[in-house]
């Protein structure tokens, strides 16, 4: 059964899609599921939310950087299933209907996604996709245009999720459209082995959510980092090319996160080859939080083609950590992380104690503040000041390779 089983299920994951970590924007964590359009018309989950969205992606610059999907999560259907058994969209708050949307979407060079739940209701209380509807609803939203589908696992058992998720890949894979698939199955199973086969889900899903919802909190932030770099051993080997670990929403530019710490979260976002799926009010967003979502070396770093998921290197006793990410042509990001909470911190090291070759030269570039630093020896110590709550993060090419 298990030799079928995998048989089946690397069948079910040749689309070819998310080679390298997918980047939109997302509804969820700063919208939720609101839905009073009557008190609150500007930041209901509506049809308007989601132009409004759509335009700001195509006119701020943020599709040019690789932001192209705009998501829908929870709380856009009708409470009910209409006669044939087909998902539809709430009819006061998406009149034009989905099918529209992505229209919309689509003349403005971005992608569509929509949210399900393998379950009798969504997260939210709305209709699930019970597994009898797996099909339906796959070709549902084909029909509809849709590029990408997060699929929930509230009001189901592990069971249930067993036999649903690598049913609905086969389901969007059969439309012929080309859906990425985002699956919330680990983050249901606790997220770690014997319960949760990151081998199987790699040829299942495009992407994944391992833990906890995000919150609009530093606290949040750091739970979750704590999380994957605890379980790094596990969680790091399953992502690559068409398949990544998803520690959930870019909160950058909401409410919780200092400047320092949303610094942080875009950096260790980063170095997780995490999706940089913001969810904040683009609307609205200070250009202080702007010019950290949109700064060109970190994005390149994210989207490295390679696509290997970086490590936590060191601990510090001082509670300076230090996390690095190999990249294409050799090159690689450092990122120097303080939980610090007193003052700015100076942190003397070396490439050598952070085992990088010997006899190397790099030539270092600070991702945010764009400075270069040439010829920098693995040998030679060099000292970084670090922010409370704050990071330093490099970019390092060797310098051998680009004199040839």
């Amino acid at each position: 059964v298990v030799a079928l089983a995998l048989a089946l299920s690397s069948v079910a994951l040749e689309n070819g899609l998310a080679r390298t970590p997918p980047m939109g924007w997302m509804s969820w964590e700063r919208f939720r599921c609101n839905i009073d359009c009557q008190a609150d018309p500007r930041n209901c989950i509506s049809e308007q939310l989601f132009f409004e969205m759509a335009d700001r992606l195509a006119e701020d610059g943020w599709r040019e950087l690789g932001y192209e999907y705009i998501n829908i999560d929870d709380c856009w259907s009708a409470k009910q299933r209409d006669a044939a058994g087909q998902l539809v969209p709430d009819p006061e708050r998406f009149p034009s209907g989905i099918k529209a949307l992505a229209d919309y979407v689509h003349a403005r060079g971005l992608k569509l996604g929509i949210y399900g739940d393998l379950g009798i209701f969504t997260c939210g209380g709305y209709p699930g996709t019970m597994l009898e509807h797996v099909k339906q609803d796959a070709q549902t939203f084909a029909a509809w245009g849709v590029d990408m589908l997060k699929l929930d696992g509230c009001y189901s058992s592990a069971e249930e999720q067993a036999k649903g998720y690598p049913e609905m890949a086969r389901a969007l894979n059969a439309t012929g459209h080309p859906i990425v698939y985002s699956c919330s199955w680990p983050a249901y199973q606790g997220g770690l082995p014997p319960k949760v086969n990151y081998t199987i889900l790699a040829e299942i899903c495009n992407l994944w959510r391992n833990y906890d919802d995000i919150q609009d909190s530093w606290d949040s932030v750091l739970s979750i980092v704590d999380w994957f770099f605890t379980n790094q051993d596990v969680l790091q080997p399953a992502a690559g090319p068409g398949h990544w670990n998803d520690p959930d929403m870019l909160i950058i530019g909401n409410f919780g996160l200092s400047y320092e710490q949303s610094r942080s979260q875009m950096a260790l976002w980063t170095v997780m080859a995490a999706p940089l799926l913001m969810s904040t009010d683009l609307r609205t967003i200070s250009p202080s939080a702007k010019e950290i979502l949109q700064n060109r070396l970190m994005i390149q770093i994210n989207q490295d083609p390679l696509g290997i998921q970086g490590r936590r290197i060191i601990k510090e006793k001082s509670h300076i950590e230090v996390f690095l990410r190999p990249l294409s042509q050799a090159a690689s990001a450092l990122v120097f992380f303080s939980r610090r909470t007193d003052m700015p911190f100076r942190y003397t090291t070396s490439l050598a104690k952070l085992h990088f070759p010997e006899d190397a030269v790099y030539e270092v570039q600070d991702v945010y503040i764009g400075k270069i630093i040439g010829a920098l020896k693995t040998a030679d110590n060099f000292s970084v000041i670090i922010n409370p709550s704050g990071v330093v993060m490099w970019y390092l090419r060797p310098m051998t390779l680009l004199g040839q």
